[in-house]
């Protein structure tokens, strides 16, 4: 079975995993540099530099741009 079957399946369940991919990479870019980040689940490192920006950024600048959205 394929990362993108048991994807499907799971959300048939209700059960989301991009969110929790999202969080696991976000910690993960926290923690490491972007080359290793990148390397290791297999994004490219444009992707790993985001995730390591979205990753240090302090709360004040979440619920910031969480307000501004709407």
């Amino acid at each position: 079975m394929d990362y993108g079957c048991l994807t499907n399946q799971l959300n048939a369940f209700g059960i989301r995993v991009r969110p929790a991919r999202n969080s696991a990479l976000c910690s993960l870019a926290a923690d490491l540099p972007a080359p290793v980040v990148a390397e290791l689940p297999g994004v490219r490192i444009t992707t790993a530099v985001l995730w390591g920006r979205l990753g240090k950024r302090g709360w004040f600048t979440f619920l910031a741009a969480r307000s501004d959205d709407g």
